[in-house]
């Protein structure tokens, strides 16, 4: 192997090392394979990349291979008997066969493997043709191999996800895995200064922020567009205004403006310049990096949400703490929680945050408040799992390595306890066990304190594994429980009144005995209904008492009261502060709540 070159991928120097150790001859590459390696201002691809820079100073033979191409010499220093054998088939137990003879009999020699999932599938062994048999066999074969090891030849690999392939490859211990990254910071920016150097030093660190999470091929088609076939709506206003500003305040310059950016599609905003005006004035450019930047933010959505199945949804929050009533103590907690983040203070910031209580306290109204008052990406996580066999574990994969990448990101994981299943069943296989297991290291890894904080939501919190909820994973425990005291209803009230935009003359206390007195034991949801309604009879007009009287009268709140009291009591047995319990609980004795808790457990704990 040559020496390793400063700017290698990470992929590229763990490979180096593992193989100088003698860890193994045969190397599986998994995650960012489909992506382009930028490598001394050039793009590569993944085998052309291994091919040409890690392994032609040191290999005789390098060979390609996937099925569809067949067998492809990048470098051949001697004569090969088996030359026409391997050029002519495509078919794995004719191709095979005639690359084991290679490694066998010659030094020095490489084999990428690309697409390997297709040659080496996962699945019932029962159920595999001859072709997969023996393919599985070889390469478990060749990587036990003395023979090729002696011979200082290697085989790699290519696979995206881990789990497509066959295990007896995975699980080997002479086969040695590499996990290859989404493009991190440094490689982003080096990227954005190869395709976009024209702009600002500041404007380009914004676009090395915004790029997080993409691929360097999705960044390179964003940033350096193709100069013929459609044109991008958002590109064509962009060239639009910029040839308005060239135009400045001559005759017809918006119609003019308009022809003008359908006919310079994929020309350079200087090239336009010395074609339109080259005598004019080159307008600001803020306006274009707007533009580009909302090209990218959408487009980064839609391309995260395919590459992920539509297993996960970009949170847009519209609203902040403004518009949440009441549960001051929590507020404050979150306010100094996004403080903490948005100010990279990562040792303050807790791993995760689990909210839990009866279903209408607020919890997915206060959770998206929260990323609107941290100001940071956030996604919700669908379910990911599948009926085919492995694809689960290759959906959680493939949204974790994106959230890494996404650099500081809110992941929520509503209804958690549904979300996660039940692992005691072993109808699936052991895929639920194999899932949480997975989420559970991914929420314990330290390098993501401060960087990735998972919000996880549900009202029956006995029914989460009770590891998931241990300090270091779901650090802070929030209880969300209905208003108990007129105050608290008000505060509430308010808020609703203010987020629906209505005009209202209730005044509190003043109007305590018509209003919240008889809302006191309502859910957030409920009060929100009430008011809601309120606004519906006023009918545009202010709201009174009057129609508060009449709404509450009208409304019929659904009540399941054993359950409800279980779930605000489990809430208050998970709180990991006192301080943000009401004062009904925070002073009650523990053995009284505990006595109620195992009777209401006993009535209705079963039930979901």
């Amino acid at each position: 192997m040559p020496q390793t070159k400063p700017n290698w991928p990470s992929f590229a120097e763990e490979l180096k090392r593992r193989y100088l150790k003698g860890e193994a001859s045969e190397f599986v590459l998994h995650g960012n394979v489909h992506d382009l390696v930028f490598y001394e201002d050039t793009f590569y691809s993944l085998a052309d990349f291994l091919s040409k820079i890690v392994l032609t100073p040191s290999r005789e033979i390098i060979m390609q291979y996937n099925i569809y191409s067949g067998v492809k010499f990048v470098k051949k220093t001697f004569a090969i008997s088996e030359l026409e054998d391997l050029i002519l088939e495509k078919s794995p137990t004719k191709i095979l066969p005639a690359i084991e003879k290679i490694l066998h009999n010659k030094k020095k020699v490489a084999l990428i493997f690309e697409y390997a999932e297709m040659v080496l599938p996962v699945g019932d062994a029962n159920f595999f043709s001859d072709s997969d048999r023996q393919s599985i066999v070889a390469l478990h074969r060749w990587s036990m191999s003395p023979l090729i090891e002696q011979s200082d030849n290697m085989v790699l690999l290519v696979t995206e996800n881990l789990s497509e392939l066959n295990p007896k490859i995975v699980s080997n211990p002479k086969c040695a895995t590499l996990h290859v990254p989404l493009p991190d910071s440094l490689t982003r920016a080096m990227v954005i200064e190869k395709i976009a150097s024209k702009y600002d030093e500041a404007f380009k660190q914004r676009l090395v922020e915004v790029t997080a999470g993409l691929k360097n091929v999705q960044i390179k088609a964003l940033l350096e567009p193709l100069p013929h076939g459609p044109d991008d709506p958002a590109l064509q206003l962009e060239r639009e205004r910029f040839i308005t500003a060239l135009l400045g305040n001559t005759l017809s310059a918006e119609t003019r403006a308009k022809k003008l950016a359908e006919i310079t599609t994929g020309m350079s905003n200087e090239e336009i310049k010395n074609l339109v005006a080259p005598e004019a004035q080159s307008p600001a450019d803020d306006e274009g990096k707007g533009d580009l930047l909302r090209l990218i933010y959408k487009r980064k959505r839609e391309i995260i949400e395919r590459e992920c199945f539509g297993l996960i949804e970009f949170v847009d929050s519209q609203h902040d703490f403004s518009v949440v009533g009441g549960i001051a103590e929590i507020k404050n907690e979150l306010q100094t929680i996004a403080t903490n983040m948005r100010e990279g203070r990562n040792s303050r910031c807790p791993m995760g945050l689990l909210f839990t209580g009866p279903m209408g306290t607020g919890k997915t109204f206060v959770a998206e408040a929260f990323v609107k008052e941290t100001g940071l990406t956030a996604i919700k996580l669908k379910s990911f799992r599948s009926k085919w066999v492995g694809a689960t574990e290759a959906n959680l994969e493939r949204i974790l390595s994106v959230i890494k990448a996404m650099g500081q990101v809110i992941v929520i994981i509503d209804e958690g306890d549904r979300a996660f299943g039940n692992q005691a069943s072993e109808s699936d296989g052991g895929t639920s066990s194999r899932v949480i297991g997975r989420i559970k290291e991914f929420m314990s890894d330290t390098a993501n304190r401060g960087r990735v904080l998972f919000i996880l939501m549900t009202n029956r919190p006995d029914k989460l594994d009770v590891d998931i909820k241990r300090a270091g994973r779901l650090d802070k425990k929030i209880p969300f429980l209905y208003p108990q005291t007129t105050e608290e209803v008000e505060a509430v009230v308010k808020a609703q009144i203010k987020k629906n935009d209505f005009n209202s003359q209730v005044v509190f206390p003043q109007d305590r005995q018509a209003v919240s007195q008889k809302l006191v034991g309502y859910s957030n949801a409920e009060i929100e209904a009430v008011v809601l309604l309120a606004g519906e009879y006023a009918k545009e007009v202010v709201i009174t008492a009057e129609h508060f009287t009449n709404a509450i009268r009208d409304y019929l709140p659904s009540r399941d009261t054993n359950m409800l009291e279980y779930m605000e009591l489990i809430a208050v047995f998970e709180a990991s502060n006192r301080k943000m319990l009401p004062a009904k609980y925070a002073t009650i004795d523990v053995l009284e709540l505990q006595k109620r808790l195992n009777e209401l457990k006993l009535q209705v704990g079963y039930r979901r």
